[in-house]
């Protein structure tokens, strides 16, 4: 047998598929071949990049991990300083040192101021309104002329009643007369006893009549007083309701007149206080308009009967008004005394608290507050409370409701 000699691409290409302990060529990526094709011929390699950007990626998540393991990593507790003593502050306003003081229960009314006197004063005759002499707001006194009225016709009227009582009085006097000679006549056996009769009526007929005259008279000097209207009472005019010239009949008002030195208040109280009301106690009147005053007044009157639908109890008090500040209809408030305790020490009733061994204050010991229990005497006006054991005069406590302050508290007296 002839042997053949290979041809050099056949052994080229033999080592390349085979080369000692290599892949075979089937088993190679077509990068690896082509690597080894350019190796065979003697062209340069490429360098392998992508190792270096897989060592770049690694190397960044690793240090992003680091950082995020150095975020979230606890940090280590650090002992915490103790806090400084508080020191709570009081203003001037929220404490108080405690004096003998009164203490009063009142009850409260309110209603509308009136004048004690008003009156309305109507013609009492007929005739023509000669003279108004008042216009309202006009002051009086008591027998100050206020309205005149024609007394032409009147004083007609009672000349005419007069003179028909004189001629009534002389035919009483000759009927007297004849009374007296029939009796004579009959005494002397002249005349009967029945003309006697005839002359004793005549007289009884003449004495009816004049008394009838008389009192037309009398009638007749009234209506012409009546024709003048003068003031009843020293007062004020409030309203006039005619003018010269108008003719008025018995009844036409005329003028008002009221008396102010005294006005009186008619309140309503609350049915429950009824029966704590009682005639003479003294009452503090507030009136809307006059703030800056207070006024003292009476109760006069209680209303024995409460208002049907409000449940309250008319009271009626009078108030002096003698330099006339107070004026009709003007709304007033009434606080009325119904109990006093006098040298008492009270607190205001916000400043009360309650624990377990029960009421208490906060009483002000130098820079401390201290727990003082308390035994109370009932809640009186002014949103007070009568302290009846605890606290003496002299003792400084809380008066605000301050629900951070407790006993014990160490405290700085604001402006001390």
């Amino acid at each position: 047998m002839n042997a053949q000699t290979p041809t050099p691409d056949a052994t080229a290409r033999n080592k390349t598929a085979a080369p000692s302990g290599g892949k075979p060529d089937w088993a190679k990526s077509d990068r690896q071949l082509g690597r080894e094709l350019r190796a065979a011929s003697g062209q340069p390699l490429r360098p392998r990049r992508w190792p270096w950007v897989v060592g770049a990626v690694l190397v960044v998540a690793a240090g992003g991990l680091g950082y995020y393991a150095t975020q979230r990593a606890p940090t280590p507790p650090e002992v915490a300083a103790a806090p400084p003593a508080l020191v709570m502050q009081i203003n001037p306003d929220e404490m108080a040192v405690l004096a003998p003081q009164t203490l009063e229960r009142r009850v409260r009314a309110t209603g509308t101021l009136s004048p004690w006197r008003n009156t309305q004063l109507s013609s009492q005759t007929n005739g023509e309104v000669q003279v108004v002499a008042v216009r309202p707001g006009d002051s009086v006194q008591a027998g100050a002329l206020l309205v005149q009225l024609d007394i032409e016709t009147l004083t007609l009227d009672l000349d005419q009643a007069h003179s028909n009582e004189r001629a009534t009085q002389a035919q009483l006097e000759l009927a007297e007369v004849q009374l007296d000679r029939v009796r004579a006549l009959v005494d002397r056996g002249v005349t009967t006893s029945s003309s006697l009769d005839e002359a004793q009526n005549a007289v009884t007929q003449a004495r009816a009549s004049l008394d009838a005259l008389q009192d037309q008279v009398a009638s007749a000097e009234l209506r012409l007083r009546n024709a003048t209207v003068r003031a009843p009472f020293a007062g004020v005019i409030a309203s006039r309701a005619v003018e010269p010239g108008q003719y008025v009949g018995i009844g036409t008002p005329l003028v008002s007149l009221v008396d102010l030195t005294t006005v009186e208040l008619r309140a309503n109280a609350a049915v429950g206080d009824g029966a704590l009301l009682h005639q003479g106690q003294t009452v503090q009147v507030t009136v809307d308009g006059v703030e800056t005053r207070r006024f003292e007044g009476h109760v006069a009157r209680i209303n024995p009967v409460a208002q049907e639908g409000t449940r309250t109890v008319p009271v009626y008090v009078t108030i002096d008004n003698s330099d006339g500040v107070l004026l009709g209809g003007m709304f007033a408030t009434a606080q009325v005394v119904v109990e006093a305790a006098a040298d008492a020490i009270a607190v205001p009733t916000v400043a009360l608290r309650e624990d377990v061994n029960g009421p208490y204050v906060l009483r002000i010991d130098g820079d401390r507050l201290a727990r003082a229990g308390v035994v109370t005497g009932g809640t009186w006006s002014g949103g007070l409370t009568r302290i009846a054991e605890g606290l003496g005069a002299g003792d400084r406590v809380v008066t605000a409701p301050l629900p951070s302050l407790r006993p014990g508290d160490r405290i700085d007296l604001v402006g001390n």
